[in-house]
């Protein structure tokens, strides 16, 4: 009987590339999640880099499709044009679809798709979604059922929301949802993008319009393993694990701080036009957005070189993990303070909410923060030196960058090209993460059969 050859079958090409990236999402996840968000990045460019992405005749320059993408995926919000007037309806599309994406984690993003087609996650799948989420193997499942119930549950409720408000000033009513839905993407991922011509600052008094985006802002910047565990255990607080207790604490402790020392700073400066009602929903949310969202009502280049200084703290320690914000997180922060509280006590180990924090935590804590402020250090440097920027600002602009926070003080667009590429670059190393581009350059962790003596340096 004659073989009958399978249509459709896959030559030997097909396989071995199946085969190379399976061993590199196994061996080297974090490796494969900055090869896709590389890619992820330049297919956004190529979409906007088309003729009509571009309002106007003519089509957008690399640099200026580059950075828009880049700053989308990235969930960044600088720009170096206005996003309101510079792109067509289609651009803004393009825009949200890759915030949507650089939200959700590209590698979350793949394991959904291999969940619908497979209707189960793979070893390879897992791998990619733990790299990116923070959370061990057997979570996956449920943590990616709750990025999705998360994810779509708030920004359909963002939406709708904002809705009434927008509509009330937008000439038709398919304008005002799609600009409710683009805000609300824009909020929940905690992009920064605003496509209002007037930005958010015609909505400074608007209770209506900035509570929503607090609280969605909030709700993306907590982090999914945060939502998912709170979720399991709603009314048993007790129960939950101490990365989601040192993430609300430390996360809400410094919001209160950032509020009162950003109201108390710019109450008769930046805020000194408005009434006491936009000055006090001014401070709420100007202590909000410099956590990752980069969203603004007041001109942030009128604001004092104190509050900037505030602000780049609060935009280098960032968000929560695996969250929509950047940063080097909050637990990061939080287990940093808790170590040096343990040194000044003289306790022999780090503890929080009766449980011991382990050294490796300490030794990953330290090697993120530096590596972040080595980052930002080197750009700053770089920028200072093909700029006639003052320091204040550029540090500003680059920890925004760096902590896809999206908040300028001005000067981005009219930095030189160099510079802005090293912003580009800024953004992406920012959103994948100082430990994942750590990890993807060499192994974390080698075997050693045989421990060196220990001995102690003077410290101090």
């Amino acid at each position: 009987m004659a073989h009958i050859a399978h249509v459709g079958t896959p030559g030997p090409a097909g396989p071995r590339l199946r085969d190379r990236i399976d061993h590199i999402a196994r061996h080297s996840p974090a490796r494969l999640a900055m090869i896709v968000f590389a890619f992820i990045i330049l297919i956004i460019t190529s979409l906007l880099l088309m003729p009509f992405a571009k309002a106007g005749a003519g089509s957008a320059s690399f640099l200026e499709a580059l950075f828009t993408a880049t700053s989308a995926v990235c969930v960044t919000g600088l720009t170096i044009v206005d996003s309101a007037t510079y792109w067509t309806g289609f651009g803004h599309a393009i825009i949200a679809i890759g915030l949507q994406i650089g939200g959700l984690g590209v590698m979350t993003l793949a394991s959904l798709l291999g969940l619908a087609v497979s209707r189960h996650i793979g070893l390879t799948q897992r791998l990619l979604a733990a790299s990116e989420t923070k959370s061990k193997l057997g979570d996956v499942g449920g943590l990616l059922k709750a990025v999705v119930i998360t994810s779509l549950s708030a920004e359909l409720l963002i939406a709708v929301a904002l809705f009434p408000s927008i509509m009330a000033r937008e000439d038709t009513f398919l304008g005002a949802l799609g600009h409710s839905i683009f805000m609300a993407l824009s909020t929940f991922n905690n992009a920064g993008f605003v496509i209002a011509d007037a930005g958010l600052t015609g909505f400074v008094g608007s209770w209506a319009i900035l509570v929503p985006i607090i609280l969605g802002t909030m709700a993306g910047a907590i982090g999914f393993p945060v939502i998912l565990n709170i979720s399991r255990n709603p009314r048993s607080p007790k129960r939950w694990s101490l990365h989601t207790k040192l993430t609300l604490v430390t996360y809400f402790s410094i919001w209160v701080i950032a509020v009162v020392a950003i109201g108390a700073l710019e109450w008769n400066g930046a805020f000194g036009d408005l009434n006491t009602n936009e000055r006090v929903l001014a401070s709420l949310f100007q202590g909000t957005t410099p956590r990752s969202s980069g969203l603004s009502t007041v001109d942030i280049g009128a604001m004092s070189e104190g509050t900037w200084f505030v602000m780049d703290v609060l935009m280098f320690i960032g968000a929560g993990s695996a969250g929509t914000g950047g940063g080097i997180k909050v637990t990061t922060f939080a287990v940093l303070v808790l170590a040096i509280i343990a040194e000044a006590r003289g306790d022999r180990d780090t503890e929080a909410f009766g449980r011991r924090i382990p050294a490796d935590v300490h030794r990953l804590a330290i090697s993120a923060t530096f590596l972040g402020a080595f980052l930002v250090g080197l750009a700053t440097l770089v920028i200072l030196s093909v700029s006639n920027q003052p320091l204040s600002r550029v540090l500003f602009d680059v920890i925004s960058a760096f902590a896809t926070v999206g908040l300028s003080t001005g000067i981005t667009p009219d930095l030189p090209s160099s510079a802005k590429l090293v912003l580009v670059v800024l953004m992406y190393l920012g959103r994948v993460g100082t430990m994942t581009f750590a990890a993807a350059l060499a192994l974390r962790s080698r075997r050693r059969v045989v421990r060196l003596p220990e001995d102690r340096p003077i410290i101090g």
